[in-house]
């Protein structure tokens, strides 16, 4: 995302605009206290804030 929001998840579908439909999401926030992670069952992302798509693992299995 534009801001420093991350988000993993299975995608569910999209559109010409790369609006994305996830299901199993976990959301990860950075803020000044550290990386907060929240469970949410499906979300749409609007295609106007998503910066980049990277396929395969989330953040939690850098190593």
């Amino acid at each position: 995302m534009k801001t420093e929001r991350e988000f993993t998840g299975t995608l569910v579908g999209f559109d010409d605009y790369v609006n994305m439909v996830l299901e199993d999401v976990t959301e990860y926030e950075t803020t000044p206290e550290g990386r907060k992670s929240t469970k949410l069952g499906q979300t749409l992302l609007n295609g106007n804030n998503i910066a980049m798509i990277v396929p395969g693992r989330g953040p939690e299995d850098d190593a």
